[in-house]
């Protein structure tokens, strides 16, 4: 008989048919009932099994973890806690699972041991949810741009090029290490190398993405990034997912028009299409707030603020008015800003965004034409000299969560900025090749896909919502 899926089963309206379920057991109690999930759904689907005429051989080996194959009927449940359950009239133990030596016993792990054993975690209701909800919201995000005729391209993971000017890249070579060769200053030889040239992981596929809206007006990438930053932080990563659309003829209000659009969209689907794994990390998240003191808890559960930045308009605000805004705080004057702010020109750090958000304005926040010295070389310059046309979009207890601006089009003022700022013009012959023939004012954003799982699944740390991973001292699986 062929398989049927848990949640197929749990959201029919029909029972009384005979079913073939297969799936991990999460326990077995009375040597009678088996909860069974397969991944489908969060929730279990209880098997009842017939032990009087089951061997004692079987029901030994029916064990947290094993997995196994039930055939039998679908009934409406006798019990409280299911709408269904399925009355078992085969078994058949696919794979065993030792009890002295299995890690996932049916008790509460921390989420510390859960990344010990990130191979193993799938199984857990916490991470099957969210790496569910992870799914729904990549779905989304291609869905959005293919309905509004974007071209999804794919951007180089090996590259020349530093878009960020960070600086801090993976590198990436085929030369021996132990006997690299020289130059006759004593330098690495490059040339001899396979690429022949020095050469990196990606920080950023944004400025390959402007060369093709160049040509096909609106395209976005989605996909790998790197950057090896000593960060051992609950929102960073080394390797981490990024989706950067780039469009031909837009300005800084079409990007951010476009930035919420994109965010309110992508919600709406997680809302729409992961009810159940949402409401299960929202109660999971009441019971850790529980822990906290009271002025510490957040004042929306999850689904709540989910739901409160779909309906509401994001607050445009200018770096300027921020700074002031932020200056005049009584949280800055009474000093419980880790950074004070003290003059216009500062960074701002995740605690002044979250200020802004949460407590003054309470809504999503989207701040742009920020000092063009805090700002990377692509960004268009405006007429005061100060600033650019940079947005960043700020969310509730994340901080930012899109970086954008309108990208320089005009040939000389970016030469002279990538002078100012020691960029290599001659190697980047080719970006600036884009504002030498036919050049047009365009824009773009980079939205960073884990700090968008994080926010919608409510989890704290980054590590807990990518399948394994890449931190300092760390590349397990």
């Amino acid at each position: 008989m062929k398989r049927i899926k848990i949640k197929d089963i749990l959201s029919s309206d029909k029972s009384q048919y005979e079913a073939c379920v297969k799936g991990w057991v999460r326990t077995f109690r009375n040597n009678q009932f088996i909860a069974l999930n397969d991944g489908s759904t969060i929730h279990n689907l209880q098997a009842v099994v017939d032990f009087e005429n089951t061997s004692e051989e079987i029901l030994k080996r029916i064990t947290t973890g094993a997995c196994v194959s039930v055939t039998g009927t679908i009934i409406t449940s006798l019990g409280k806690g299911q709408k269904y359950e399925l009355k078992a009239s085969a078994l058949e133990i696919l794979g065993d699972s030792d009890p002295e030596k299995y890690p996932l016993q049916p008790k509460k792990h921390s989420l510390e041991f859960l990344r010990e054993i990130a191979h193993l975690r799938f199984r857990t209701s916490t991470f099957s949810a969210v790496f569910r909800v992870r799914n729904v919201l990549s779905h989304a995000v291609h869905k959005f741009f293919q309905e509004k005729g974007f071209a999804w391209i794919h951007t180089p993971i090996i590259t020349a090029s530093d878009a960020e000017g960070a600086g801090q890249m993976f590198r990436v070579t085929t030369l021996d290490l132990k006997n690299p060769p020289k130059t006759e200053s004593g330098e690495i030889d490059f040339s001899q190398d396979f690429f022949g040239k020095s050469t990196n992981l990606t920080v950023s596929g944004q400025l390959e993405g402007e060369l093709a809206a160049m040509a096909l007006s609106e395209i976005y990438t989605f996909g790998p990034t790197f950057r090896a930053e000593n960060s051992n932080t609950t929102r960073h990563l080394a390797e981490f997912w990024m989706i950067e659309p780039e469009m031909a003829f837009y300005d800084l209000n079409d990007n951010m028009d476009l930035a919420q659009e994109l965010l309110q969209y992508v919600i709406k689907e997680a809302l729409a299409h992961c009810a159940d794994d949402l409401q299960f990390l929202n109660e999971r998240l009441l019971e850790e707030e529980k822990q906290k003191p009271q002025n510490e808890r957040s004042e929306m559960n999850l689904v709540d603020k989910l739901k409160f930045c779909v309906e509401n308009d994001f607050q445009r605000v200018t770096y300027t008015e921020a700074i002031d805004i932020l200056r005049e705080s009584n949280h800055n004057k009474k000093k419980k800003f880790s950074y004070l702010i003290d003059k216009w020109g500062a960074d701002l750090q995740s605690e002044h965004e979250r200020y802004l958000v949460e407590k003054h304005f309470k809504k999503p926040v989207i701040l742009i034409d920020y000092p063009k010295e805090i700002k990377a070389f692509y960004m268009r310059q405006n007429e005061d000299g100060k600033t650019v046309r940079a947005m960043d979009v700020l969310f509730p207890g994340i901080g930012e969560i899109i970086g954008g601006s309108q990208r320089e089009e005009r040939y000389d003022k970016l030469l002279q900025r990538m002078q100012e700022m020691h960029i290599p013009h001659e190697e980047m012959y080719w970006y600036l090749d884009t504002r030498r023939f036919g050049a047009c004012p365009h824009a773009g954003f980079g939205l960073g896909f884990e700090r968008l799982v994080l926010f919608v699944t409510g989890m704290t740390n980054i590590r807990d919502i990518i399948a394994f991973a890449r931190t300092p001292k760390n590349c397990e699986f």
